[in-house]
Parts: C-alpha cells; sequence; structure tokens
C-alpha cells in the first residue's frame, strides 16, 4: 500500500529568502522521520554546488599548487559565457531543486586569506568577489533571491587538504599519496600541529574548539545576512577516520555549540567508514570500524552501523543522518565483482581490481543488504536521512584521464556507474528515503562531473575546464524519479539485513561453509541462500529448534560452489550475509 506524499506550501512555494523576526523558519524532523519546515513535510531535491571549499590548481607558475576559494559559475577569465552567480541559480531553481549544499573550509569564513582574492581568482573579472567569506554570503543570498534553501558543509580542515581529511586534526599520508599521473597531492599540508610525517612543510592547525567556533559562525550567518533559507549545517565532511564513539560525541558538541545560536535549524551528520586512526599520527595501526557484512565495504561518510544502537543524546527533531555512497567512477569496491566467475579477484578493490582484469558486475541484492545495514535501517527507527553526497560520471571509465582510461580499456560494460546510479535511487524509494543532494550540481569534479554538462575533457580538451553547456537528461531523470516517489508505508524495513531483538541469538559461516547458530528459546529457523540476482537457490532448512547451539554442515546447504546471499531467520531475529561455499 502507497500513498502520495503531501508536500504542502513548504516544498516549493514558500519563498527562501523572506525573513522575518516575528516568524523565522523553523525546521525539524517529526516521529516518522521527515523533514519539515514550519510543521510541513520538505522533501530535498538538492544538489552540491561547490568551489568555495579550495579548488586545487596544477603545479602552474601562476599559482602553484594552489588552493583559490571561489564558485564555480561557468564563466571563467579565458572562455567568458555571461553566466553569474544569481542566473546560476535561478537555474537551478528552474530545473526543479529546492537546496542547496554548499561546501566550505575553515579558509573560507576569512576574507583576508590570499587563495580568496586576485590574482589567484580565475572567474570572469566582471564575476570575481574579492574575499571567499564575501562571496559566500553573496552565494547564500543568490540562492535566498532564487527561492533555494542552503545547507551549509564545513568539508575540512583545510582548503588545501581538502577532501583528504577524515577528522579534524588530519595529517599525511593521505589516500591519494600514490595516486598514478596525478598532479594533485597534498602530502606537504597537514592540520595537525603535532604528530606529522617529514613531508608536512605547511600546518593548518585545526582542533574540536576552532571547529566548534566556526560551526557557530556558520549556524549564525543568515541572520547576519539578512535571510532565512539557511536550513542546517553538514557539521563536517566524511569523518571516516573516527571510531562511532568518537564521532557521536563530536555530534552532540556542534548540536550544543549550533543551537546556542540559532536553534531554528538542523545538525546534518554524515556516517564514518570501515577503519579508523589513520589519520591520528599511527597511520600503521588503524583499526577496523563495525560495519555489519565485512564484504559490503562502506563509502567515507557512509557507516552508521552503530548508531541505531548507540545514538547521539541531541534531540531526534533535530538531527538529520547525512550519509555518503559513491559507485565504480569514484571507487571500484571489491563488492562491484562477480567473485564466482573470476575468483582471482577475491578482495581486491581499485587498480588492483584493473590490473586481474575483474569485470565490474553489480548484484543489487547485495548493494540493497550494504546500504541497507550502513544507514537504512535507520528509517525504520524514526530518523531523518538525507543522502549528502552521490553520483557519478556516467561516462566512466571512457571520459576520464588517459591512465584510468587505459586502466579500464578492457570492460566489457561501459556503463557500470550509470547502472549503480539507477540501483541506488531504486533502493532509496524502496527503503523510503527521499531526501538527497546530488554530487554536483557543476561539471568540475573529475569523479563525477555533474548535472551541468560541459565542453571539457581530460583527454581531448583541456581547455574547455570551468565551462558549462547544457545539463544531463539522464541525471535529471533519476532525480525526478526519486522526487516524485510514491511514500511506502514501512520506511526503513522493506530491505531485511539485520533486525529484530538480537540478545541471545547468533549466526555465523565458518571458511568451510560450516553454519553455526545460538537460539536463546524454541524458535521456528528458516535459512534460505540467494543467487545474488536475487532468485532462490535452496531453502536450507525451515523448521522449529529447540533452544541452544546448532550447526548445519556444507553438506546440507544444497548449492554448487559459489558466492551467495544467506537470509537466516529466528522468530524475530534475522540476520543476512554474503558468503561464499567451496567444494
Amino acid at each position: 500500500m502507497v500513498k502520495k506524499i503531501t508536500l504542502l506550501a513548504a516544498t516549493l512555494s514558500l519563498l527562501a529568502g523572506a525573513v522575518s523576526a516575528q516568524t523565522p523558519n523553523v525546521w525539524a524532523v517529526d516521529s516518522k522521520g521527515n523533514i519539515t519546515l514550519n510543521g510541513s513535510i520538505f522533501r530535498i531535491k538538492g544538489g552540491s554546488w561547490f568551489g568555495l571549499e579550495g579548488r586545487h590548481e596544477p603545479s602552474d607558475a601562476e599559482n602553484p599548487s594552489g588552493a583559490p576559494m571561489e564558485m564555480y559559475i561557468g564563466n571563467m577569465f579565458w572562455n567568458e559565457s555571461g553566466r553569474t552567480l544569481a542566473k546560476d541559480a535561478a537555474e537551478i531553481k528552474a530545473l526543479g531543486f529546492n537546496s542547496i549544499r554548499i561546501p566550505v573550509s575553515p579558509q573560507t569564513l576569512n576574507d583576508n586569506d590570499p587563495q580568496g582574492k586576485s590574482p589567484n581568482l580565475k572567474n570572469a573579472q566582471s564575476e570575481r568577489i574579492e574575499g571567499a567569506f564575501t562571496a559566500l554570503k553573496a552565494t547564500i543570498k543568490a540562492c535566498a533571491d532564487a527561492g533555494l534553501y542552503v545547507m551549509l558543509d564545513l568539508h575540512s580542515c583545510s582548503n588545501y587538504v581538502g577532501w583528504r581529511a577524515g577528522r579534524l586534526d588530519a595529517r599525511p599520508p593521505y589516500a591519494d599519496k600514490d595516486r598514478v599521473d596525478y598532479d594533485y597531492k597534498r602530502e606537504e599540508y597537514s592540520c595537525a600541529e603535532t604528530g606529522n610525517p617529514s613531508s608536512v612543510k605547511f600546518i593548518h592547525a585545526y582542533n574540536t574548539a576552532k571547529w566548534l567556533a566556526d560551526l557557530k559562525l556558520l549556524a549564525g550567518l543568515g541572520a547576519q545576512i539578512g535571510v532565512d533559507n539557511v536550513m542546517g549545517i553538514d557539521i563536517f565532511n566524511e569523518p571516516w577516520d573516527y571510531s562511532w564513539a568518537d564521532w557521536k560525541s563530536l555530534i552532540d558538541q556542534a548540536y550544543g555549540a549550533i543551537s546556542a545560536v540559532n536553534p531554528n535549524i538542523l545538525i546534518f551528520a554524515q556516517g564514518i567508514g570501515g577503519t579508523n586512526g589513520s589519520q591520528d599520527g599511527t597511520p600503521d595501526t588503524k583499526a577496523i570500524t563495525p560495519h555489519g557484512d565485512p564484504g559490503t565495504n562502506p563509502n567515507w561518510g557512509e557507516n552508521l552501523f552503530e548508531a541505531g544502537d548507540n545514538p547521539p543524546t541531541m534531540p531526534k527533531s533535530k538531527l538529520v543522518y547525512s550519509p555518503h555512497t559513491y559507485g565504480p567512477a569514484v571507487f571500484q569496491q571489491a563488492m562491484f565483482v562477480d567473485v564466482v566467475a573470476q575468483p582471482e579477484c577475491i578482495g581486491l578493490e581499485g587498480d588492483a581490481l584493473a590490473e586481474k582484469k575483474c569485470q565490474i558486475v553489480l548484484k543489487q541484492p547485495m548493494l540493497d543488504m550494504g546500504w541497507h545495514e550502513h544507514f537504512g535501517y535507520l528509517k525504520a527507527q524514526g530518523y531523518a536521512i538525507a543522502i549528502g553526497e552521490y553520483g557519478g560520471n556516467m561516462d566512466w571509465p571512457d571520459k576520464t584521464n588517459t591512465h584510468t582510461k587505459n586502466l579500464w580499456s578492457y570492460l566489457i560494460d561501459k556503463n557500470s556507474d550509470q547502472k549503480w546510479q539507477e540501483a541506488f535511487i531504486d533502493y532509496m524509494i524502496r527503503e523510503g528515503i527521499y531526501d538527497s543532494f546530488y554530487w554536483s550540481i557543476n561539471p568540475e569534479s573529475a569523479d563525477t562531473f555533474g548535472i551541468f554538462t560541459t565542453p571539457y575533457d581530460p583527454v581531448s580538451n583541456d581547455g574547455g575546464w570551468g565551462t558549462w553547456s547544457g545539463t544531463d537528461s539522464r541525471k535529471l531523470a533519476l532525480l525526478d524519479r526519486l522526487c516524485t516517489a510514491v511514500e511506502v508505508t514501512n520506511p526503513g524495513e522493506v530491505i531485511s539485513v539485520k533486525t529484530g531483538p538480537d540478545k541471545g541469538f547468533s549466526f555465523g559461516v565458518s571458511s568451510t561453509g560450516l553454519v553455526s547458530y545460538t537460539l536463546p528459546k524454541d524458535e521456528i529457523v528458516s535459512l534460505k541462500l540467494y543467487n545474488l540476482d536475487g532468485s532462490l537457490r535452496s531453502e536450507v532448512v525451515n523448521r522449529q529448534f529447540a533452544a541452544g547451539s546448532h550447526s548445519i554442515d556444507r553438506r546440507q546447504m544444497k548449492a554448487d560452489q559459489g558466492l551467495y546471499l544467506a537470509v537466516f531467520k529466528a522468530g524475530r531475529y534475522t540476520h543476512s550475509q554474503k558468503i561464499y561455499l567451496g567444494l
């Protein structure tokens, strides 16, 4: 049973720029996990519009390896187009978007930082805004005038370190340290005052106190400008290097700081990663972060596996979980491979997959399982979820740099990232997750490109950088399908991975295929094996068992050698995981 979600006057018709001292906009989360504006459900159709957090210049003579903070508007000094902030915002609104996520860095909030001023700016002379903080306020105002709400994203600890930072005091080595054919590494920069490797020559020291001060500044920015279109703050981008206990504490501290300045906006908190402790000064002693089935590795910012049992103490009515997830154009995960057909690919990821000529084969049940246990299950607990980043380069690997194009040229399926995006939209609709910010609006992200298209090509037309042309109808169609989807009646419960009270229950599979499970009381037990295309392979057992420990050996599994999705149920307890059965 489904019903049309009622998008009341709050959705598109409210004037985002109107500000009233008597009746400020009040953002909240209702008991069902819906985001509301002034009491009415508001479905976010958003996208990230970036540049102010710090671009990355190549090693050229004018601003060698610089990090200029300037919004991309599709109007560069070497290719003037007449585009302006105001025109872009109006066009984004006309495309059907109602919300914009604006990434910033601590340096963005300082008008005196030289990377926010000429001669380091690249937009057409007539459209340059001197001072990154002034430019940020102008962008928020342009969005308000166009009827767009904004979510401010503290994207890094430094405009130079950028996306690499997995914690407030991030330090090298960074994830791209050994990236091939790449002119944008940042091993010389750190956000930590101490514990830095010898490669560090520039320290942009950042810590919790400075972060909380920046959050307070952002919380009061709407009032400072004289607009009321700030819906919330994304408190830190992809904090993948924290444990859940550490990140949970920071979420609560962020709420305290922000609500003290502006109690009417929302706290957007991303997930963590699959490991922690890489950037704390001890890169060789990182720890594994719980995230459910080890076969479904989370993206940076995706992992909220522990949040359900150990939530922050801040009010649920002000919290929006905002996980990030990406497909093969951004990173090639081990779960994107058919290891039954290619067992030599087991455990590999990234370039290592290409070196073994592993084919990208996406399996919806496996993808669903990962997304559900990483964050989707929280919908059933009444939490708001707004996907903070997803998207990708639908033309990967053909439209990318020479190294990547050659590395993955053997692929049979050259549309895997488009298929991944379609699979994720399908999942969101079935899970009851409708709020999202697509990455990105502008096309200057090398891994994803954008809603706006560009004549730029990393191989054949690098002079087209920063130039916008039309829009990508494939991406717009995906977002329209999500935005107009009908509401499911049981969000967060459509996809079963691990549900019900688990006290006293256990389930495990050994490397030899031996299934072991424990029941705290007599229960009807069901174990089914599914092929990765979702079809049923075998029903192993379906009968009542007494309380205690039990096992099922490999001979009873009724399946050939291969990779399967095992779904175990005992009473209200459900557990699913990917298993490999040998001979």
